[in-house]
């Protein structure tokens, strides 16, 4: 990968990016990222996706359905940049690489421990590369012989067991350098919240989507649920009941970095993708071109 130069003003993992007046007044109104995130609660038809999934899966090749979802995400960051964007100190950052973070049990019982996972996807990457990287992180996470531990993963064990009266002074220091963008590599290792977006599954657990806050911690600015495929009514123009499969997803995304256009059109993108599955096997950055919303 091409490495990327820096400017003035720049942070290790991002680059600063230009915004009109409204943006800076927009985010001088609401600093704080907890305090700016919309909802979104959409259905997709993943019917053309389910069969894709099926004939993949006679021909040997075995894909979920959370695979798709994290390619399709990687694919909508490198066509819709502004969603690979975050605010940070009032200023607003395009992150160097598209990363989607998650957490993963280490076993499905209540007292199993989670451990945070990212993978980056990169501009070369398809559902089949991102399906093996996501993989062999949760199996390394599942397997006692081949888990270990690093980065932020290990800093929350250690300074989430101190006494208050450390842990917090501790805590306040972390989140000022997270602030001014300084926070050291090793807290910035393994951690979700410092992604494109932080995705969970919960339809693997049998459960529908959910809304979940954004953090003030990170430079993160979206969050995505998955919930359980299921089969939907739709009457069609000519007043036909259909049965087609759905999957309802739960979004809060920071509203400072883009507008409800682009968010709506991001999510046409999304449903373009799992209309036409067999793009998830084109590379991440391949331009997908779709309509203007109307």
């Amino acid at each position: 990968m091409t490495k990327i130069k820096k400017k003035f003003g720049d942070r290790s993992y991002a680059r600063r990016v230009p915004m009109t007046g409204m943006q800076q007044i927009s985010i001088d109104l609401k600093p704080r990222r907890s305090i700016s995130d919309v909802y979104i609660n959409q259905k997709m038809d993943v019917t053309e996706l389910s069969k894709y999934i099926e004939n993949k899966k006679k021909e040997g090749t075995r894909i979920t359905y959370f695979e798709a979802f994290v390619t399709a995400i990687g694919k909508i960051m490198y066509n819709r940049k502004k969603l690979n964007y975050f605010v940070s100190n009032r200023h607003m950052y395009e992150h160097d690489n598209v990363v989607v973070s998650f957490v993963a049990k280490e076993s499905f019982t209540d007292k199993a421990e989670e451990m945070m996972i990212l993978i980056q996807i990169d501009p070369n990457d398809n559902v089949f590369s991102i399906g093996k990287k996501i993989a062999e992180k949760v199996s390394s996470v599942r397997d006692p012989k081949t888990r270990k531990k690093e980065g932020a993963n290990v800093a929350i064990d250690v300074i989430g067991k101190l006494p208050n009266i450390i842990r917090i002074p501790i805590v306040g220091i972390v989140k000022y350098m997270d602030k001014k963008g300084f926070l050291p590599s090793f807290l910035i290792k393994d951690n979700l919240y410092y992604s494109s977006m932080i995705v969970s599954n919960l339809g693997a657990i049998k459960c529908g989507a959910i809304f979940h806050n954004i953090n003030d911690f990170g430079v993160c600015s979206s969050l995505a649920t998955m919930g359980e495929v299921k089969n939907d009514q739709f009457v069609d123009e000519k007043g036909n009941v259909k049965i087609r499969k759905v999957c309802e997803f739960g979004v809060n995304i920071d509203e400072r970095i883009a507008d409800g256009y682009y968010f709506a059109k991001s999510l046409q993108m999304v449903q373009h993708i799992f209309n036409n599955p067999s793009l998830l096997e084109d590379d991440a950055n391949e331009k997908i071109e779709i309509g203007e919303i109307r």
